[in-house]
């Protein structure tokens, strides 16, 4: 399925705390788009949707909807926020090219 890295956990947690949601949920996705043809969403939710699949690591509850299963299974959110960090990184295995940003891909 989806993983997240302890500094994702650890991010997202804290991201959660400030923004004060109830019963929020890590919502990750992929729309057409980028460079690459693929861009990766990733937004808070409060509703899982029918079409959606839950999974949960590290304490952390993420949805993904069916069709962007596809694309994202096997994939392991990252942060960095060191001095190079850029943010949440997606490590996928299923993308055969990556832009320079990281944000879009292609399979």
């Amino acid at each position: 399925m989806i993983t997240v890295t302890d500094s994702a956990a650890k991010k997202v947690k804290s991201l959660i705390e400030e923004t004060n949601f109830t019963s929020p949920y890590l919502r990750v996705g992929v729309r057409g788009g980028g460079c690459s043809g693929l861009s990766y969403e990733l937004s808070f939710d409060t509703d899982k949707q029918p079409n959606d699949t839950l999974v949960e690591d590290k304490g952390v509850k993420i949805l993904v909807d069916n069709k962007s299963l596809l694309y994202l299974f096997g994939t392991e959110l990252e942060f960095s926020d060191g001095l190079n960090g850029k943010g949440f990184q997606f490590i996928n295995p299923n993308a055969s090219r990556t832009c320079g940003c990281g944000e879009s891909f292609a399979v």
